[in-house]
């Protein structure tokens, strides 16, 4: 679009279904490449991606001709098909249905990058159940129990 000039930082939280810790070191990096160029295939760009063996963080930098549940069902469908197609998992994987998202400014990237390349050690803390409650507390978003990830 021309003349149309944006600045759309955006964290996208999805968990592994039932949140199962399949995310395993051994194709971990490789899942976050496939991700990455997922990302990028859309006109997208990510910032970082990083999270744990059950769930996953991405900063995204969208710009406004894609909606974010798109970006996010796309990014979740072709991972999985890729995942199950490299035959990484002995089961088949699938992404648990739903995201959180959550838009910051630019003087907020810099904390929120930190936040999300300390994944493993932040969660030697707390869980993830109680981080993303945390974040839906924080951004003060309603939600019902039974629908929370985790």
């Amino acid at each position: 679009m021309a003349n149309t000039f944006s600045q759309i930082y955006l964290h996208i939280i999805f968990s592994v279904k039932d949140r199962e810790r399949l995310i395993k070191g051994s194709y971990k990096t490789e899942l976050y490449k496939y991700i990455a160029q997922t990302i990028t295939n859309k006109g997208q760009k990510l910032i970082v991606i990083n999270g744990t063996d059950d769930h996953i963080h991405l900063v995204i930098s969208i710009n406004p001709d894609l909606s974010c549940s798109e970006l996010v069902k796309s990014i979740k469908i072709s991972s999985s098909k890729w995942i199950n197609e490299k035959k990484f998992l002995r089961t088949k994987f699938q992404w648990q249905e739903g995201y959180g998202v959550f838009s910051y400014s630019k003087s907020q990237m810099s904390s929120l990058i930190a936040y999300v390349n300390n994944q493993e050690e932040h969660h030697k803390r707390k869980s993830f159940r109680d981080e993303y409650i945390e974040l839906l507390d924080k951004f003060e978003i309603e939600y019902d129990e039974k629908y929370v990830l985790g």
